[in-house]
């Protein structure tokens, strides 16, 4: 595995966020981060019924992090490189955490968003070693913290 980052991450990571910049996913991304509220999968049917805007907009934002995260997770791009240049999957990761085990085991697929639960959790290591705190703060200010 090489050490550093080179051209080919680079080019594959301003691939992903040219992907970003499409006007649709751009509308679901602040769509999810302004909107999206749910604490169960039941909450998520009523509220985003399939066939809706919403249900589209939640698909295409948590399918693209899942893409990326297995981009990320399989080593074709510097982990360390992506983290230093985003940390959105890591919001959405928070946003979805609490519904992935009902909706894994409704759909009976344990992989489900595996990847982006990868990501998020190695993030987590990484911001942790070098901004002690951040991520508590993080989820503080969105309103994620765990109960204590």
């Amino acid at each position: 595995m090489k050490e550093h980052p080179d051209h080919h991450d680079a080019e594959l990571l301003l691939r992903l966020y040219d992907l970003r910049r499409e006007e649709k996913l751009r509308q679901a991304r602040a769509w999810f981060r302004n909107e999206f509220h749910a604490e169960s999968p039941e909450e998520v049917m009523k509220k985003y019924p399939p066939g809706s805007q919403e249900d589209a907009f939640f698909r295409m934002v948590v399918t693209y992090w899942e893409m990326a995260g297995s981009i990320v997770n399989s080593g074709l791009i510097k982990q360390d490189f992506f983290f230093q240049n985003t940390g959105e999957f890591f919001a959405v990761w928070e946003k979805i955490k609490n519904l992935v085990p009902a909706v894994r085991e409704r759909f009976k697929n344990p992989l489900l968003w595996k990847n982006l639960e990868q990501m998020a959790a190695n993030y987590e290591q990484w911001m942790n070693k070098r901004a002690p705190g951040a991520i508590d703060a993080f989820r503080e200010r969105i309103g994620t913290a765990q109960k204590k």
